[in-house]
Parts: structure tokens; sequence; C-alpha cells
């Protein structure tokens, strides 16, 4: 006589060949993700300029772009009780603050954040004597 098949709990031996199945494509669909997070920040960083920016001038950058305000700057290492990012910036963006919030930045193409910061050091040395 066989031995009956040791189930998971909660498995019926009419439902164990597709619980199996589900387990599998969650698996399968929990290593896509990481795979695809782990491509997403070297693939952002080249978009908006990784060679020629560093990460931190990229974040600068696109927390001035978000907040219209030339001055803002990321703070590596963020301080551990400081308060949550963009809370600064909030009060010169130009956007429609709701319960849905839209967003009136432009959009920023391939590289642009290059030609952006380029623009801004230049109007910046411009204005220095």
């Amino acid at each position: 006589m066989t031995e009956p098949q040791q189930l998971p709990p909660g498995t019926t031996p009419y439902y164990a060949r597709m619980h199996l199945w589900i387990k599998r494509a969650v698996f399968v669909c929990l290593v896509a993700l990481v795979i695809e997070g782990a491509f997403t920040l070297p693939f952002m960083a080249v978009w908006y300029g990784y060679p020629t920016l560093s990460l931190t001038e990229i974040c600068s950058e696109l927390l001035k772009v978000r907040y219209s305000d030339d001055t803002l700057e990321c703070q590596v290492p963020y301080p551990p009780l400081g308060p949550p990012e963009g809370v600064e910036g909030k009060d010169t963006a130009r956007d429609e603050w709701g319960i849905q919030p839209v967003p009136k930045y432009d959009r920023i193409g391939f590289r642009e954040l290059v030609r952006i910061h380029q623009e801004r050091e230049a109007r910046q040395a411009a204005q220095t004597p």
C-alpha cells in the first residue's frame, strides 16, 4: 500500500495541483520583480545623465525641477530625524495641490537634466562678478 501524499495545511488533494502551479507562478513573478528592480535604478540614472552628473547631482536637479526652486539640494546622508523629502519645497511647487495633486512641471527627456544643470551653472556664473 502506498503512503498518502503529504499536503500543506489547508490544501485538499483535489486542489493540490492548482496550489502547486499558483506557488510556482508567484515565485516567478517575485523573481521578475526583483530583476526589474535591480535594473530600474541603473537605467533611470543613465536616462537622467549619470556619467555626466553624479547620483547626488541628479537627485538635486530632480528636486529643483519638481519644486521650481534652484536652492534645493539633496542631503547626503539624509539626517535620521529630518523632515520628509520635499517638505521644504512644497511652497514653491507649481502643482495643483488637493486630494489628487496635479504636477505642473515638464516631463524630463533623455539626459535633459544635464542640459538643465549646465544652463543653471552658466546663469550662476554670469551673475557672479
